[in-house]
């Protein structure tokens, strides 16, 4: 069975460098969905897969200087206490109970629901946030309201390991409309890093974790991120994403009424 988690790394990670949209988004359904594996476990393993994969991103985008480090800042700010809250409730639970299940894959299912959203909803919503970027109201709450979705974020991505790709962003842009892309997204995927690794790291110490299947996807989604990010410049966006959000919308669904 190795060998078909290497091939589903490499898939995830050739659509994540295709389309930008976070590997949790379809790496933890297809453990779930396809594999049989519990929701808590590839919950705990594909956020560590994450915090892996993501600092690399991380480097890159330091380099060029492409992070807004008081966007990051503020969006941790929420998010790290809320994973913590969150490990800690969740260390309470039985792992393998059928209640942990029931609430990792209901959670699982609404976060892939709100990320196919804000892949169709992404450029209306910048739209509209550039129409009011002047208002005072918008920019005398903007910190606050960053520190609150990182905390929302955190509570998300803990329990579903979804939220921190394509809905952080989507977040960001309606925040931050005058922000350049390039450092909206290198913001979220700098956030992305300590909340998946403190995460990861609280359900491996409540026993969620399986650090053989890790290895395996790693060993196919690394080459899968290199390919497709070289060929994302040759398939329109246009074709890729309502495709992307469409499959989100079956995978949720059926993952919230199971």
């Amino acid at each position: 069975m190795d060998w078909m988690y290497t091939l589903s790394g490499f898939v995830v990670g050739a659509v994540v460098g295709l389309t930008g949209v976070g590997g949790g988004s379809l790496m933890t359904p297809l453990l779930v969905l396809l594999f049989g594996i519990h929701p808590a476990t590839a919950v705990g393993t594909d956020l560590l897969y994450a915090a892996i994969t993501k600092a690399g991103g991380t480097v890159v985008h330091a380099r060029k200087g492409h992070i807004d480090w008081r966007v990051t800042h503020l969006l941790a700010s929420g998010s790290i206490p809320a994973t913590l809250l969150t490990i800690w409730a969740l260390s309470f639970l039985p792992r393998q109970s059928a209640a942990v299940s029931q609430i990792i894959s209901v959670s699982l299912g609404i976060a892939l629901l709100l990320t196919a959203a804000a892949i169709v909803f992404r450029q209306r919503l910048q739209s509209q946030a550039l129409a009011h970027a002047d208002n005072a109201a918008h920019t005398r709450w903007r910190a606050p309201i960053t520190v609150a979705v990182g905390a929302l974020l955190g509570l998300l991505v803990t329990i579903s390991s979804v939220g921190a790709g394509a809905l952080g962003v989507a977040v960001l842009f309606y925040l931050y409309p005058r922000l350049p892309t390039i450092r909206i997204i290198g913001s979220d995927v700098a956030h992305a890093v300590p909340l998946t690794l403190i995460a990861g790291l609280g359900h491996w110490l409540i026993g969620s974790v399986d650090w053989s299947l890790l290895g395996s996807l790693l060993l196919g989604s690394l080459p899968g991120i290199w390919l497709g990010s070289h060929a994302s410049a040759k398939v329109p966006d246009r074709i890729l994403r309502p495709i992307l959000a469409g499959m989100l919308v079956l995978i949720g669904s059926k993952l919230i009424a199971q």
